[in-house]
């Protein structure tokens, strides 16, 4: 499993539209703006209220966005089956409004500022009637 900080991602954002492999990063993903702006919002929250940011990890934003694609192209919200906690939404138009969403809702809220875990994986699609569906994973 790769884990990246965010600090590192966003760096490497900034330098080129893919992120690359490195020696000790041996898979590549290619993370989308939204993306990077659902953890970089996540990690604001967490740092609010005294919390280590999470880092990123490869296989979480994997089964992220594959959850996120079978909401978005079934039309179905509804937990995945990933065995990870997880907070979906459906309906914000922005990741700020997603983020909003879950600090306004207990348990959503307990998912993103639990001091158990240390990686997030996320997603976030646009099904064909517009309607984005976003989605969080988290792991110790």
């Amino acid at each position: 499993m790769v884990v990246r900080s965010l600090a590192s991602l966003m760096m490497l954002l900034l330098t080129t539209a893919q992120l690359r492999a490195t020696e000790a990063t041996p898979v590549s993903l290619d993370f989308h703006e939204v993306e990077v702006k659902l953890i970089a919002k996540t990690n604001e929250m967490r740092s609010r209220n005294g919390l280590h940011p999470l880092a990123i990890s490869d296989s979480l934003m994997q089964s992220a966005r594959r959850h996120t694609a079978w909401m978005c192209n079934t039309n179905t919200f509804a937990h995945g089956n990933a065995g990870v906690p997880e907070n979906i939404a459906m309906g914000q138009h922005s990741a700020d409004s997603a983020i909003s969403s879950w600090m306004n809702s207990p348990g959503h809220r307990a998912n993103m500022l639990s001091g158990s875990y240390s990686q997030i994986g996320v997603a976030a699609y646009r099904a064909n009637n517009g309607t984005i569906y976003w989605c969080q994973q988290f792991l110790r």
